[in-house]
């Protein structure tokens, strides 16, 4: 029957919610005058007829008028009540004026019993109608618990109530003040008797509804929600919210900055905006995960102009897009400009900053990724060393007052190319800070980035989506992580700090453990891992062996005595530098062995510098080395393990 209702034309659906209300009205009427005249059966007499019929007319137009048939039967809201509240009282009223002017007896105690009945029959149909209508709805909705009791998750219980996916079947409190509550209907439950809430209401999922300001600890919360063994989902900030990017009831997996747990790094917004307001800033690898949040925080200090250097052409397209909207959104107006090269084009890069009159270098274009480079050492060199090498150089020809090189923890005692073709550079700027003064080089240097291109989360996302396994290289391989607005929020402040030379380090609190990174993953999105103890378990976590260049743990210090700056928790290392002199004659030879495609001599150079490079295993070069370390052609390949030479022709 409700569906035949749900299923009629909206004239329609107003023609019966009218009709409907006709005889609620009459009824009312009815029943008023049969209480008050104490008769079982009230027949009206002709006057009293005309009086009740005039009250009803007006009564719906009334309604008619305050728009209470425009309203969705399905969506009632608070607003509706009160439309017909509205409509109730200037009926009772106009019954009052029509008795008084046709001279028809009206008892002064009808119109109060009528305007209450009439609210109860006119509400009563709708909100009878309404429970009906979401009866199905909330039999195929999946039923969840909202963790918060305030007005985040007061938001989001009413935003799913309207929608088709899930239905809020009970709030967790952290306040044991509010437990057996009810709000809008809805249980109350502390949260020491969530298992029990889990087991009443058939809860399938936890979401997450804190309030910004509720101080609540979510690290700890995440430890006490993750034996569930349910997913733990949350909703998007407040900031999201006031910013139109998002809306309430858009569900996404835990933040990593969740995963993290702990309070990120906060910048000193003073410092950072006066070295970037109305400068000339250039990004390079403006399209990578460093990079592209290095540019949305940077445009927001509202520099004159912002030139994003980049060698892919979708990531630059994507970038400079994003930026463009950010900044009309926001009423910036500072001009953008995207632009295509390659940091190992020197004349390019010196062209780029004299043409937009370059104050400030943030260069974040390097290889990252430590297996990729282990395989292609001689483009890792190239892209590394002397792409920085390169932009440096044109920074100075160009009079370019500070630039800033993103670094990396792996540069601290590496064991792969990568780390030491990044602690190389970060050796090439403090050598270039030796030979001059006006351009103000400074380094930051920090640990693996949460939710980046490469970054071990999205991956363990997309391993337990699929089904599984979990691949972690070892049980005991531990790592520092933060997430991209840190890092960049580090950079830009190292930025403005760096007086020249400085390698800049973050207070990263304690290491994480993968495998535990892992574990955790899996049980906030509902799943159990599976163990020898447990053959039943969902996803499993194997082991797959450490790779190339690869070590146990990572350090963001080379030495012991870390200086404090300013901010507490940005710390300045003390470490062995070269001259200038040293720093020449070594790229000279890194160039020459570059040239000669002699991987074993790049390493060599790299592990006779003060890099403090100890590879642990040998030369991994995909295409220029072999299985002896000489000669040149083939490629490497590895097969169960255990790595094999198949030789190329030569010529």
């Amino acid at each position: 029957m409700f569906e035949k209702f749900l299923n009629l034309s909206r004239f329609h659906k107003r023609v019966v919610s009218v009709a409907a209300d006709v005889l609620a009205l009459f009824f009312a009427l009815w029943a008023a005058f049969s209480l008050r005249l104490d008769q079982q059966f009230w027949v009206p007499n002709r006057e009293q007829l005309v009086v009740s019929a005039l009250t009803v007319v007006f009564t719906i137009v009334v309604f008619v008028r305050l728009g209470l048939y425009r309203a969705v039967v399905r969506y009632l809201s608070d607003r509706a009540f009160i439309t017909v509240i509205t409509g109730v009282v200037i009926s009772a009223i106009t019954l009052i004026l029509l008795g008084y002017w046709l001279e028809v007896l009206v008892p002064r105690s009808v119109p109060i019993i009528y305007g209450a009945l009439a609210f109860i029959f006119v509400s009563g149909t709708r909100m009878t109608v309404r429970m009906l209508v979401n009866r199905p709805r909330y039999r195929n909705k999946q039923f969840v618990a909202i963790v918060g009791s305030g007005e985040t998750a007061m938001q989001l219980a009413n935003a799913l109530d309207h929608g088709t996916q899930f239905h809020p079947a009970a709030f967790i409190t952290l306040r044991k003040g509010n437990h057996r509550a009810l709000i809008n209907g809805i249980p109350v439950y502390d949260i020491s008797h969530i298992e029990r809430a889990m087991k009443e209401h058939r809860v399938k999922r936890l979401l997450l509804a804190l309030d910004a300001n509720s101080g609540i600890d979510r690290k700890r919360l995440l430890k006490r929600l993750e034996p569930l063994a349910i997913p733990v989902q949350t909703v998007p900030t407040m900031s999201e919210l006031v910013a139109g990017q998002a809306r309430i009831n858009d569900i996404r997996d835990l933040e990593i900055e969740d995963l993290l747990g702990r309070d990120p790094v906060q910048p000193d917004n003073a410092q950072v905006a006066a070295s970037l307001y109305h400068k000339a800033v250039l990004v390079t690898g403006a399209g990578g995960s460093i990079g592209s949040e290095l540019c949305r925080q940077i445009i927001r200090h509202r520099p004159a102009r912002l030139v994003l250097f980049e060698q892919s052409e979708f990531s630059l397209y994507a970038i400079e897009r994003e930026l463009q909207a950010i900044n009309r959104v926001e009423g910036l107006g500072v001009e953008i400009h995207p632009l295509l090269g390659s940091v190992t084009h020197r004349r390019r890069c010196e062209a780029v900053m004299r043409s937009f009159d370059i104050e400030t270098v943030y260069h974040a274009a390097a290889y990252k990724h430590v297996p990729l480079v282990e395989h292609n050492i001689i483009e890792g060199v190239q892209n590394n060393i002397f792409g920085t090498f390169h932009v440096a150089e044109a920074a100075i020809a160009c009079g370019v007052k500070r630039f800033v090189l993103i670094s990396t923890d792996k540069a601290v005692r590496p064991t792969n190319v990568m780390g030491a073709s990044k602690r190389m550079a970060e050796l090439v700027l403090q050598g270039l800070a030796q030979r001059q003064s006006d351009t103000i080089f400074s380094m930051v240097r920090f640990g693996n980035v949460l939710g980046s291109s490469g970054s071990v989360v999205p991956l363990f996302r997309d391993q337990i989506r699929d089904g599984g396994p979990v691949t972690v290289t070892h049980p005991d391989i531990i790592r520092y992580f933060m997430t991209i607005p840190e890092a960049s929020q580090l950079v830009l402040q190292a930025g403005s700090m760096g007086q020249g030379g400085e390698v800049f380090v973050l207070d990263m609190g304690e290491p994480v453990k993968i495998a535990d990174l892992a574990r955790k993953m899996v049980h906030l999105m509902g799943m159990m891992e599976k163990t020898d103890e447990r053959p039943d378990g969902d996803i499993e976590i194997v082991y797959s062996g450490l790779r190339p260049g690869e070590k146990l743990f990572e350090e963001l210090l080379i030495g012991d005595d870390p200086q404090g700056t300013a901010h507490p928790r940005i710390m300045m290392a003390r470490e062995a530098s070269m001259t200038w002199d040293d720093v020449e004659q070594t790229l000279n030879r890194l160039m020459k062995a570059s040239h000669d495609f002699d991987c074993h001599e790049v390493v060599d150079i790299l592990k006779r510098v003060p890099t403090g490079f100890a590879p642990n295993g040998g030369v991994a070069d995909l295409v220029w080395c072999n299985g002896n370390g000489n000669g040149n052609g083939g490629y490497l390949e590895q097969a169960s393990g255990v790595e094999k030479i198949r030789r190329l022709p030569l010529g």
